[in-house]
């Protein structure tokens, strides 16, 4: 029997360059997203990073009108479309007044972490929305698409924030023996080179966090920006501490907490939130900064169209490489 076969968006062909921004817990906000977007790649934001709740309104107010503005004046050069993640967590209070917010301005991508739920698709469904769902095993993979997920990013090893511990090779083929939606990797990207390598391991697009930390749109602090800058993939620890659920954080913002981050307890995984209590808490994310392994190649802290064009020129260069060889 022949593997089912899975449409892909319109909304997600054609992109100037293939990579989607990660949204970035607490720093990605309107400005960076409109700058990636109209840079040529996809823009996102958690939806939580707007606070108070009434804030995300005015957010994809501006959002939608500035990159509806940008088309207009460049009909050629059209902005890529934007995402907004969505925590389906339990703990996430706010989940459907601001899934109403999407479907209100008719968020053209909506990413969702940790849960899969068929009425948070339908939502999307409902105004011809996209939903990518990002998974750190093949096992959640099939669960999210048979819950109506458009899409898969799928989280491998090495990746920033909430990560798996499986290898991109192993994590791509499983997804890809079933599955021939549309495809993220998020990992340890942080070139146009790697850009290329996610693609001939048959993911359509990378994803992309940590480096967009250490950009001057980036909501964060200039010591974590410089942090990104400074370190490598020695730099980061894994542990599930801070939010109950595994993820790389970068081991100088530990140790400035007062913790050793080659000897940190193991975290009960009930205890997971990231509701409003988690941000007051300031431990998790606004004092432990997270970070994936990818970081030892950002050398300084850039616009972020600077960034986006510099992975442009590595990207053909590397297309351009594999031609010759």
């Amino acid at each position: 029997m022949s593997a089912p076969r899975f449409p892909f968006p319109e909304v997600l062909k054609n992109l100037p360059l293939p990579i989607i921004a990660a949204p970035l817990f607490i720093i990605s906000h309107p400005q960076l997203v409109i700058e990636q977007c109209q840079a040529g790649v996809v823009g996102s934001m958690p939806a939580l990073n707007a606070r108070p709740a009434s804030q995300l309104d005015d957010w994809l107010a501006e959002i939608t009108e500035t990159l509806a503005a940008h088309d207009a004046l460049h009909p050629l050069q059209r902005a890529a479309p934007f995402a907004i993640n969505q925590i389906v967590h339990k703990s996430n209070d706010r989940l459907d007044h601001d899934m109403a917010l999407c479907v209100k301005y008719k968020v053209p991508i909506v990413i969702t972490s940790l849960g899969a739920r068929t009425e948070i698709n339908d939502a999307a469904h409902s105004y011809g929305g996209v939903v990518l769902h990002d998974v750190i095993s093949n096992g959640f993979a099939r669960k999210a698409i048979e819950k109506g997920a458009d899409g898969l990013i799928a989280v491998a090893a090495g990746a920033g924030g909430h990560a798996g511990v499986k290898s991109p090779f192993a994590l791509i083929q499983e997804i890809r023996e079933w599955f021939d939606g549309p495809l993220a990797l998020s990992g340890a990207i942080a070139t146009g080179g790697a850009v290329l390598a996610a693609q001939a391991m048959g993911a359509d697009f990378a994803y992309i966090g940590s480096a967009f930390i250490a950009t001057e749109e980036a909501r964060a602090s200039q010591a974590y920006k410089q942090m990104i800058v400074d370190g490598s993939s020695d730099d980061i620890v894994y542990s599930n501490l801070f939010t109950g659920v595994h993820g790389n954080y970068l081991k100088g913002s530990i140790r400035q907490a007062g913790l050793d981050p080659d000897a940190l307890p193991v975290s009960d995984p009930g205890a997971m939130n990231f509701g409003v209590e988690a941000l007051s808490a300031a431990r998790a994310w606004k004092d432990i900064w997270g970070s994936g392994q990818g970081i030892g190649v950002v050398r300084q802290v850039l616009p972020a169209r600077e960034l986006i064009a510099r992975l442009k020129v590595e990207y053909e260069q590397a297309r351009a490489r594999l031609a010759a060889s």
